[in-house]
């Protein structure tokens, strides 16, 4: 498996998405799900880690010129 700072968020994801297919399957013997199951364990260890450095990023990228925060990120919108 790749190293957290060489596998793109995405391409973890797309990974554990088809872990967790093969593991819903039913038809895996025991060694291979708790092989499949410790690689996905891993793997949404490295997106949280990579999820929280791009919220991160986008608050810096989100500070008013005058250095007041602007952040509406994860702000509720009405429709």
């Amino acid at each position: 498996m790749n190293s957290d700072s060489t596998i793109s968020f995405e391409n973890a994801l797309e990974r554990l998405e088809s872990i967790v297919k093969e593991l819903e399957s039913g038809n895996v013997e025991i060694e291979r799900a708790l092989t499949l199951f410790e690689e996905g364990i891993n793997l949404s260890k490295t997106c949280a880690k990579k999820l929280l450095k791009i919220e991160k990023k986008v608050e810096i990228l989100k500070k008013g010129e005058n250095g007041n925060d602007v952040l509406e990120l994860f702000k509720e919108t009405e429709e």
